[in-house]
Formats: C-alpha cells, structure tokens, sequence
C-alpha cells in the first residue's frame, strides 16, 4: 500500500485500483468513544458518497469496515495541479461541469462541505469527479448552498489567482444553467455570506 495523502483526520492508501480512506484514532479522546465517532462519521461519508453516485461522478464504493471505506480508484489529474495547464476552452468547460455538479449536489440536498480543486479529478474523457465527502452532510437550508460554493470561489481565489474570475464566472455559469429551484437565491446568499466576511479565512 501507498500512501498518497495524510490529513488531520485520515490517511489515504491507494492499493492496486483502490483507494483506502482510514480515519486517524484520536489519542486525546476515550478510546470507547473516538471508536464510536470514526465509525459514525465513516458511515456518514458512506451514506453521502452513495447518494451521490447516483447524481453526480464519485468513486464507487467497495467496501465499508470500521473506519475504513475502500473506493474506486479514479484515475485522472487533480485540478488543484493542472487546472491552469488546462487550455483556456477546456478549463472553463471543465468550470462549467463543476458548476453543474454543484447543483446537482445542493439540488439534492447535499453539502460537499469541502469544496477545493484538490477534490475535483479530471480523467482523460473530460469527465470532472469529486471525492472527500469527509466533511459533508445533508442540508435544505440556502446558507449552506452558498457557503459550500463560497469555499470553491475562494479555493480559486487562492490557488487559481491569476484565473480565478474566469473560473468562477463559468462555475457560476454551469450552476445557473442547470436551472435547479431557487439557484438564483442560493447565489444571492452567496453575496451575503460574502459581505459578511464569516468564511474569508478557510483558505
């Protein structure tokens, strides 16, 4: 097994043409209960990612043990690494695409909750895929719409600086296009999130 990522909360193996995503135990917390809340929070992620294969492209699950979710392994570039090398047609049609899935999540009820190139992967059939629904959850309120597409605005905004604008505008533009209800109250929200300044320091 390889490691391929290590964050806070859990270390991702790639093994043959899979992917293990295993929570990382928690020293600080009774060992009964930080058992309990990998568990909980595996089969939250699991729940979600299922949901939304059948919208949207996510690795397939292939199986779910303890703290462990074994996937499909997708095969393709990390747009957080290749976004900018893209050609400036491909890279906004790939920006619609996201914006397309976004809606379809959030017309759906759900929050990506982590919305970051790094969880966007664009194979070589031009397809976009998300993965790392870690922090996501099921919600019907506008506010978590827009913040979820305020973390992508200022995931560009960061990583993406030079093309950022352009970006957004075609994300915004494929969220609009697939003309779910309320879309444009969500992006109104957006503007007031925005002015509010609560999440201008995620990245």
């Amino acid at each position: 097994m390889k490691i391929i990522q290590q964050g806070a909360e859990a270390v991702i193996y790639k093994e043959n043409n899979f992917v293990i995503k295993d929570r990382i135990k928690k020293s600080y917390r009774i060992e009964q209960l930080d058992n309990k809340i990998r568990k909980q929070r595996t089969k939250a992620e699991s729940k979600l990612l299922e949901k939304a294969s059948k919208i949207i492209n996510v690795p397939k699950i292939k199986k779910i043990e303890e703290s462990k979710i074994t996937l499909d392994y997708i095969k393709g570039k990390k747009l957080s690494e290749h976004l900018d090398k893209l050609p400036d047609k491909l890279a906004k049609e790939t920006c619609r695409k996201i914006g397309q899935s976004i809606a379809k999540l959030h017309d759906n009820n759900i929050i990506h909750g982590d919305l970051t190139t790094s969880n966007i992967i664009l194979t070589s059939d031009k397809k976009v895929w998300f993965i790392d629904f870690g922090l996501g959850f099921n919600s019907e309120r506008f506010e978590d719409k827009a913040v979820d597409l305020h973390l992508i605005k200022q995931a560009l905004e960061a990583k993406h600086f030079s093309h950022w604008e352009k970006y957004w505008k075609s994300i915004e533009q494929g969220y609009k296009s697939s003309k779910i209800p309320n879309s444009n109250k969500i992006l109104e929200q957006l503007k007031k999130v925005e002015s509010r300044g609560r999440y201008k320091d995620k990245y």
